[in-house]
């Protein structure tokens, strides 16, 4: 077996393996050097474990070859592990070969001290590197179990992943600005959202979701937009709004409770929100900031400082229900005797809008009617509209911002902190 291929994660080095011969593969966070013996500090994607190098114990080739390591060098190391009272974790490993794989020059990044956030442009730029840093580790494992919870909740509600186009020929929500691409002799775009879709494939598996990029053109400068982003995407047959937003909140609870511990290692204490979520009307939420001197005219979104407001007073995850008919999309289906206003919600978490949602129009007239009174050609969605005259069911759903969702829940103050290597106005690289 090639040395490299290692046999344990650090996390797994115990007390209770003492005598046990393992293979540990890494980089070196630190080395001490003490004379005869040197230590070195091990970092693999599971934490780190200290391995105890004396010059008595090793063959000249591997005093050799630790005595030129240095920081984020790619190591093997085969040895035995040792219970030890003095190792800060319990345990260390005396090699018995330490193979060098690669040698790391020196990084453009600092990533053992504390996280400058001042310096972020600079951090994205190495991104690579900054993703070393054992708190961005963290951070994007607790992203990767947030995202397995929300899979495994709704195939509990009976939801089934779907996958649908990136590249289509006209904007599914009507008004979004949108990427163009050269689709061989044609000009098609990146799809903002799989709304149509998904709303189409109710018609046959009924409750479908999906979990993908997409794309929006607009050209925000703010520390919660960017221009690709993870969309969390539900549609269900034979729901509506109240339905949905009761499967949301599932998703959000259990999306908090797998994140608990991991986020707890890097100091954010999280607190799993208790259901039913409090719901406010539009109107309330109005009234609600008009008393907190913040003016918002009926008819228009409820601005930033406005979400911050309201979570201040209500302090826990909310839903604001009952939006005015024409401030939404056009597929939102108003609210039966009083048509102003529409059977649909967002979710807000800590000022953050994260989460928005209606019962749709399954009318194909009516549908046509709402596209019409939104400026919209119909002769547009043609295809779309087509469905509706085979039996579209009544049907409801909501699409997540997966990277603002991670953004409450970690606490961090910029959206792409949590994204691997965001896309927005200004950066294209890494």
């Amino acid at each position: 077996m090639a040395i490299y291929r290692k046999t344990h994660w650090t996390s797994e080095i115990k007390p209770e393996l003492d005598g046990k011969e393992v293979t540990l593969s890494g980089w070196v966070w630190e080395i001490r050097d003490v004379g005869r013996i040197k230590f070195i500090m091990l970092r693999d994607r599971e934490g780190m474990v200290q391995v105890t190098v004396k010059r008595s114990s090793v063959s000249d080739e591997t005093w050799d070859t630790v005595s030129r390591l240095s920081k984020e060098d790619v190591v093997s190391v085969r040895g035995i592990v040792r219970a030890s009272k003095v190792a800060k974790t319990g345990v260390e490993v005396e090699p018995i070969e330490v193979r060098l794989l690669n040698k790391a020059n020196p990084l453009p990044i600092d990533i053992w001290g504390n996280v400058d956030e001042t310096m972020l442009d600079l951090r994205l730029r190495y991104r690579t590197v900054d993703l070393k840093r054992r708190s961005n580790v963290i951070l994007f494992k607790a992203l990767s179990e947030v995202v397995k919870a929300m899979r495994t909740t709704l195939y509990g509600y009976g939801f089934i992943e779907v996958f649908t186009p990136k590249i289509i020929a006209t904007s599914t929500e009507g008004g979004a600005e949108l990427f163009p691409v050269q689709y061989f002799e044609r000009t098609a775009y990146l799809a903002q959202s799989p709304q149509l879709y998904k709303e189409e494939l109710t018609a046959s598996l009924e409750r479908v979701f999906e979990i993908g990029p997409a794309y929006r053109a607009e050209k925000h400068d703010t520390t919660y937009h960017v221009n690709e982003f993870i969309s969390v995407d539900a549609e269900a047959a034979f729901m509506n709004y109240r339905d949905v937003m009761s499967v949301l909140e599932d998703v959000i609870v259990e999306s908090y409770r797998a994140s608990v511990d991991l986020l707890s290692q890097i100091g954010r204490e999280v607190r799993v929100p208790s259901k039913p979520f409090k719901v406010i009307t539009y109107d309330d939420a109005l009234s609600m900031l008009d008393k907190e001197g913040i003016k918002v005219k009926w008819g228009d979104d409820v601005p930033k400082e406005g979400l911050e407001a309201l979570s201040r007073l209500i302090g826990e995850p909310f839903f604001i229900i009952h939006f005015p008919t024409m401030l939404r999309a056009f597929y939102t289906k108003p609210i039966e005797g009083d048509e102003s206003r529409s059977e649909s919600f967002d979710l807000v978490i800590d000022g953050m809008e994260v989460t928005s949602g209606s019962t749709r129009i399954h009318d194909k007239d009516e549908l046509e009617k709402a596209m019409r009174a939104r400026g919209l050609n119909p002769g547009n969605f043609s295809t779309h509209l087509e469905i509706y005259s085979w039996g579209m069911p009544p049907h409801a759903g909501w699409g997540l911002g997966l990277y603002r969702l991670m953004m409450v829940m970690a606490g961090v103050r910029n959206i792409r902190e949590v994204i691997l290597f965001p896309r927005d106005r200004y950066r294209l690289v890494p």
